[in-house]
């Protein structure tokens, strides 16, 4: 593991359920400026059964950087749901979602 992607997992951790941080935000705040895709690959490699809230996590449109119909973007969406995130045509407001620190 990476001292990069142990302040990305850090970062990831904490945002609060109901929230959604963008790749790009959660970059930044890891002092990772400009590296929104290293975030994205550390999630898509997080080891199996993690515990870390990686649904939280989405991009800089308010959308779901899974494709839609994929069974990754079902699962996404449904998590973000069970913590009362509402979308609207397959996007989220950033206004009213986004954590904010």
């Amino acid at each position: 593991m990476s001292v990069n992607q142990e302040k990305i997992w850090h970062i990831v951790a904490r945002i609060p359920r109901g929230k959604v941080a963008t790749y790009g935000q959660v970059a930044e705040l890891a002092g990772l400026p400009g590296r929104a895709r290293l975030v994205g690959h550390t999630l898509s490699n997080l080891p199996a059964g993690t515990r870390l809230p990686w649904h939280r996590v989405i991009n800089s449109r308010g959308r779901l950087s899974f494709p839609p119909g994929s069974s990754r973007h079902a699962l996404q969406q449904r998590r973000l749901e069970a913590e009362g995130v509402r979308f609207e045509h397959e996007r989220l407001s950033l206004t009213r979602y986004r954590w904010r620190i």
